[in-house]
């Protein structure tokens, strides 16, 4: 599994002209939340996205060496296969490492589930939909978080 991880200050999701989903860490009181950016493997378990969960909503990337957890930072969690694109040979990107929707999709939905039980407030995007992302990278800060 792999989180693309995200400081910001603003983001959402939009699937056609609906936002699915959005985090504005402001009004919840703070300065910063999290985007993931969230791709499974064909080896990835429910451990691994319960474990990630955990380090992300732990991680002290916030203001003041701080944590979603510390904070109450808000977190935005988005599919994205492409994350395990092979782009070693070529000029085309080959996606076999990434893990197909019926595996992905469980996995990815219990991570944020898991990020809510911690505590966290989650938005999410629509698992295989064209999505657009837009957030506000704060910092910037981006971070690779792998199991």
């Amino acid at each position: 599994m792999r989180i693309l991880v995200q400081r910001v200050s603003s983001a959402q999701v939009i699937v056609g002209e609906e936002v699915v989903g959005r985090i504005d860490p402001a009004a919840a009181g703070v300065p910063h939340g999290l985007a993931a950016l969230v791709g499974v493997t064909h080896t990835d378990s429910e451990a691994t996205a319960k474990a990630l969960a955990d380090k992300l909503f732990r991680l002290r990337i916030l203001e003041g060496e701080r944590s979603a957890a510390d904070l109450g930072a808000p977190v935005l969690v988005v599919s994205q296969f492409t994350l395990y694109a092979d782009t070693a040979k070529g000029r085309r990107p080959s996606w076999s490492a990434a893990a197909p929707g019926p595996v992905a999709e469980p996995l990815v939905e219990l991570f944020a589930e898991t990020l809510r039980k911690l505590g966290a407030t989650v938005a999410t995007g629509r698992f295989g939909a064209h999505m657009r992302v837009e957030l506000v990278n704060d910092g910037p800060v981006t971070l690779l978080l792998e199991a």
